[in-house]
């Protein structure tokens, strides 16, 4: 003890030894000050206790997420999207430096903030952890994948514990004088009898040092100096428990905000991963067709003179065609539904021409398969309000995942019947089935029941989804049942309110009436796509039409000029004048006027064909265009 002190000590303890009055001074402040300061200890404790350990575990879920991040860069070899990755740390001013190290512990990326001055990025990495370098917290978390180690990522953050210290020091400090003076000056007028109330304030601030329940208060007896002493006592106790709850709910936010970030950063894999397996399927579906469409070239230029081979190609050509339409179609629908931009064209229609086209568009599969597919539709007419391309599309879809799914040979049902002025349809086949924990999600997009390489049909996982979308647009509902794999499925569609009438005789299947004569017409083509135009010119001509060709909106406009043509097909992304302006020309245009327009382009969404209606157009088709719809249209146009 220094001699300042021991004058200072020996000068209390005459103090105390002379006065009562001093004496009860004396022990208000002392159990005042021991209170504020067991209170003050216990809360810094706690604070600084809770910013490390928040701050460690905010830093190594960071470094965890970087190091998710950073995985395909590592195993790719990738230091650029490592790069990139690291500079999103921009955006989290605490973080100084950070880095990426390969395997072999090379430095592979780093990065440090502009304004950090005297931070370096270590050339190799530490054993995994944290550890504390004055005011910077140092992070090792390795990056693995497959139980494989990819690498190491290092993080340096600043480590306020200091700062926040002198903080709270600062309050509790200025906290703590304002109340020893009001305790200094309040002790002027105690007298004997006020010493209980005193001491139920020493009391009080122990329990709440013990307890840390800042809802106790002293009791107040008295409105004088001893009152306001209580008042003051429980004021502070307000303030600290307001602050201590203050703190503790940004605790929790920051706990929530954090379970959050990893339920979110799950849902963001899972979704990356759902992701790069559709475009993987997607890219062997669409090279599915591209094989067989090239051997089929390589027949027809290598069978002149032999019609069987030269039938079977052209045959093969067109089921491939038509599967890549489909597939492209079906992108395209949930396009549209996911999009808000599909409209259903509902009207009363019947039940048996909706089945009849999902079933035609369906046999070739079926017939193809062998399977023996058994019709049954109620007896008399069922009228539904509903588009019947839609549906019949929904019920063609459930006939070819049957086909797909089921062994050759199968049987598939295909059953319909009127229950309480609804409409329930069931497709059943004795196919692979589904496994009962996929019959939750095999609705979802992109859902796949088997995705190994090894499954004998593959898909886009787009159909099923694409059904539930149409049947719920209906107002109807699907469910999928299933025995379990090996055991075929059952697709349950409930459609609400058909009307059901009289049975009448129905057509049979099969007979399809041919269309009239095409009449020969002036045709104008215009398209950048050559091969598309010079082989859709090949087909024309060889119907007997008279064709001119144009590859840019320019030179159609003006071959239109002279060529006078009754029916104009034309691209919408022509260069040098568009499809809409150039179909807005030719309409002003004297000779002509007159002239039926047809949009043939590879834009089909609702606004492309609204925008087609405007600039003129009578017809909108979608490429691919078959020949049949081509033929179609020149039967319906009108010309002079």
């Amino acid at each position: 003890m220094s001699a300042n002190q021991q004058v200072m000590h020996n000068s209390l303890v005459r103090t105390a030894k002379t006065s009562v009055r001093n004496k009860l001074m004396l022990m208000v402040l002392a159990t005042t000050l021991v209170a504020l300061l067991l209170a003050s200890a216990t809360m810094i404790t706690y604070e600084l206790r809770t910013y490390h350990e928040t701050r460690v575990n905010e830093l190594m879920s960071q470094a965890d997420l970087l190091g998710r991040a950073s995985a395909p860069a590592l195993a790719f070899d990738d230091p650029k999207a490592a790069r990139e990755n690291l500079s999103l740390l921009n955006v989290a001013p605490g973080i100084t430096a950070a880095a990426i190290y390969t395997a072999k512990g090379a430095l592979f990326a780093d990065y440090t903030r502009a304004n950090a001055a005297g931070i370096k990025v270590p050339q190799h990495p530490q054993a995994g952890g944290y550890q504390i370098d004055g005011d910077q917290i140092l992070v090792y978390q390795t990056i693995e994948d497959n139980n494989e180690l990819l690498g190491t990522v290092y993080m340096s953050a600043r480590y306020e514990l200091m700062d926040r210290l002198k903080s709270y020091l600062s309050i509790l400090v200025a906290v703590m004088a304002i109340s020893m003076l009001g305790a200094l000056l309040m002790t002027a007028w105690l007298q004997a009898i006020i010493s209980k109330p005193i001491l139920e304030i020493a009391e009080v601030a122990s329990q709440v040092v013990t307890r840390r329940d800042f809802s106790l208060r002293a009791r107040k007896t008295t409105d004088d100096e001893i009152g306001y002493l209580v008042d003051a006592f429980n004021d502070m106790l307000a303030e600290i428990g307001l602050r201590a709850q203050a703190l503790e709910e940004s605790n929790r936010a920051l706990q929530q905000e954090m379970s959050e970030r990893r339920e979110a950063e799950k849902a963001l894999l899972a979704a990356d991963q759902r992701k790069d397996e559709f475009l993987a399927t997607l890219a062997h579906e669409l090279r599915n067709p591209l094989a067989p469409l090239g051997n089929a070239l390589e027949i027809l230029r290598g069978s002149i003179g032999d019609p069987a081979k030269l039938n079977a190609a052209r045959d093969l050509m067109e089921r491939q065609l038509r599967q890549l339409v489909r597939l492209v179609n079906d992108l395209l629908d949930i396009s549209r539904i996911t999009t808000g931009k599909m409209v259903l064209k509902k009207e009363p229609v019947e039940l048996h021409d909706i089945v009849n086209s999902a079933v035609e568009a369906a046999a070739p599969l079926m017939e193809a398969r062998q399977h023996r597919l058994d019709v049954k539709l109620p007896a008399g007419r069922v009228t539904l309000l509903a588009d019947l391309t839609r549906l019949a599309q929904v019920f063609m879809n459930l006939l070819n995942n049957a086909a797909k799914f089921t062994d050759p040979g199968g049987a598939i049902t295909f059953a319909a019947e009127v229950k309480d002025g609804d409409l329930v349809v069931t497709v059943t086949d004795s196919g692979i089935g589904i496994n009962p924990k996929m019959l939750t999600v095999v609705f979802d997009m992109f859902a796949q029941a088997d995705r190994s390489l090894e499954r004998a049909q593959a898909g886009l996982g787009v159909g099923l989804s694409l059904v539930k979308h149409l049947v719920e647009m209906h107002g109807g509902t699907i469910v999928a049942r299933s025995d379990g794999l090996g055991r075929g499925s059952q697709f349950i569609i409930r459609l609400p309110s058909v009307m059901q009438l009289a049975a009448t005789p129905v057509a049979p299947d099969g007979a399809v009436e041919e269309g009239a004569p095409v009449a020969k017409r002036r045709i104008l083509l215009a398209d950048d796509n050559i091969d598309f135009v010079e082989s859709l010119a090949m087909l024309l001509q060889a119907l007997g039409h008279d064709v001119r060709v144009a590859h840019d909106g320019l030179a159609a406009l003006e071959a239109a000029a002279k060529f006078r043509p009754d029916v104009a097909f034309l691209d919408i992304g022509l260069p040098g004048l568009n499809g809409y302006e150039l179909a807005r020309r030719l309409h002003a245009a004297p000779a002509t006027k007159n002239t039926a327009l047809i949009a043939v382009t590879g834009w089909g969404q609702d606004d492309d064909r609204r925008r087609a209606r405007e600039a003129g157009f009578v017809h909108h088709l979608v490429k691919p265009v078959e020949l049949e719809a081509i033929e179609q249209v020149l039967r319906d146009v009108q010309t002079p």
